[in-house]
């Protein structure tokens, strides 16, 4: 039986309210589909407006076996593109981040337009089309500050995506915003041992003692049901709807994106040790009451996000391997607040700098007792874990999908 006729069966014969079968967290192939049907194929969070804030300015960064390259143009607009040279494949850009008048391949010095366009190639004869070698570009959207990407040769439409997420997050103005910090810790586990550990508080009293000084662990606030018959959030809703902030829990039909004002502790801020703001100069002027909360964006598969009333953060989920994955924090302040007088960068970042190693712990861990012959899949908590469990399914359902789309593809050839 081959791997997609595989997956597809134990899939479909999955238990409902369980966690997935080994393979699916260790192995090599099902890492590699993954990738294929998921990965290369969906829209994906990659970074901020605010980190190519000029034109010329730059990232890249590497999604399977696909490096990409984004740029902001002199037109103003942000682009992607595959960072291969169309001459022999180098990479035109090997920096992390940087400033480029143009885009110039280290290895034969071809040189490209910021709109990708190739500009000069060297000794390359008269009948040489330039035209026909610009840089292969990548679908690129921005809202609301943020960046997505997908790779595939033919996008889903964005449109559901920011008709839902732009009015939650344009109060924040994150396009105006900076990065005040950011860094990536490797897990040693699949991307989806990440994702199931995020998407609950079951374990936050036992592992995140700072985290809980101001993030509730009640699963209305973190899981998929029941928020609106919480009377705490439900009155956090009307209060923060009333003052023009769009509140309420809303999620895709197919369970992919969602976003949710949730409040805080009673009397928290922010992510600090003392629930006071981290930042001492607004977010926004958009914002205009105190003890907001935090609105969370989730989009699967690559991010999750924090918005407050002084800063925002986001994390960005890359997969490096079948049993290793990169997490990318970002911090977010008002672009004119100054470190050491707006904010202390240790106070500003240690809350989740802490709970970020220790889901690193409990994602290694994790993977350590599914490597062994004796794990099979156990049942999930139904109080707790719903938002596990809504994860689990939305995968299960999305690759039965693409696995089943490919197969009507065969079909129709054969």
């Amino acid at each position: 039986m081959d791997i997609h006729n595989q997956v597809l069966r134990q899939l479909k014969n999955r238990r409902e309210g369980f966690s997935l079968e080994q393979p699916f967290y260790i192995d090599p192939d099902y890492y590699k589909l993954d990738l294929e049907m998921i990965w290369y194929r969906d829209w994906l969070f990659i970074g901020h407006d605010c980190e190519v804030a000029k034109p010329g300015n730059y990232f890249t960064l590497q999604i399977g076996d696909y490096p990409v390259l984004v740029i902001r143009g002199r037109d103003g607009e942000i682009r992607a593109f595959h960072n291969t040279c169309r001459h022999r494949g180098h990479r035109v850009c090997t920096k992390e981040s940087g400033s480029a008048v143009r885009l110039v391949c280290p290895y034969h010095q071809w040189t490209y337009q910021h709109d990708g366009s190739l500009m000069a190639a060297r000794h390359m004869g008269e009948n040489f089309d330039k035209s026909q070698y610009g840089l292969k570009k990548v679908h690129c959207e921005t809202v609301a500050g943020y960046i997505f990407i997908c790779l595939a040769n033919e996008a889903p439409d964005f449109a559901p995506v920011r008709a839902m997420i732009e009015p939650y997050m344009a109060p924040h103005r994150l396009s105006e915003a900076k990065v005040a910090h950011q860094n990536t810790i490797i897990e040693k586990g699949n991307w989806k041992l990440v994702w199931e550990n995020n998407r609950e508080c079951y374990h936050c009293a036992g592992n995140h003692p700072e985290l809980c000084r101001t993030y509730p662990e009640a699963p209305t606030a973190t899981g998929v049901q029941g928020a609106g018959d919480d009377p705490l959030i439900a009155e956090h809703w009307a209060r923060c709807e009333g003052s023009g902030l769009p509140s309420t829990f809303t999620m895709s039909t197919d369970g992919q994106f969602r976003v949710a004002r949730m409040p805080l502790i009673e009397g928290a801020e922010s992510y600090t040790m003392n629930g006071q703001r981290a930042v001492h100069r607004p977010l926004s002027d958009d914002v205009t009451i105190p003890q907001i909360g935090t609105m969370l964006l989730f989009h699967y598969p690559s991010s999750w996000n924090h918005m407050l009333g002084d800063h925002a953060i986001s994390f960005r989920v890359t997969p490096l391997g079948p049993e290793e994955t990169a997490v990318t924090t970002k911090w977010l302040v008002h672009k004119d607040a100054v470190e050491g007088v707006d904010y202390n960068l240790e106070e500003l970042t240690h809350v989740w700098d802490m709970t970020n190693d220790q889901d690193r712990q409990i994602v290694e861990e994790n993977a350590f007792g599914i490597r062994s012959p004796a794990y099979e899949p156990g049942p999930y908590s139904e109080a707790h874990e719903g938002g596990v469990m809504q994860f689990v399914e939305w995968y299960s359902n999305f690759m039965m999908g693409r696995l089943q789309g490919e197969q009507s593809k065969l079909s129709v050839v054969a």
